[in-house]
């Protein structure tokens, strides 16, 4: 005997699944995500300031 298949969930579970392949292809296309870019910003600020405390003033030399 055949197994009986709900023809809606199919449906719905290949729509879904289209979705999601079109949710990473988007994802590939971006790049990075919105947190991987604040990461990154607040790591470039943080490296910055870093230098900028190190920096010798010309008024240090006679």
């Amino acid at each position: 005997m055949a197994e009986l298949i709900n023809l809606r969930s199919a449906r719905k579970a290949a729509a879904r699944k289209a979705d999601r392949l079109a949710g990473d292809q988007a994802a590939m296309k971006s790049g990075r995500t919105k947190a991987q870019k604040v990461l990154q910003a607040a790591e470039a600020a943080k490296s910055k300031a870093a230098l900028d405390g190190k920096k010798l003033d010309g008024s240090d030399t006679p």
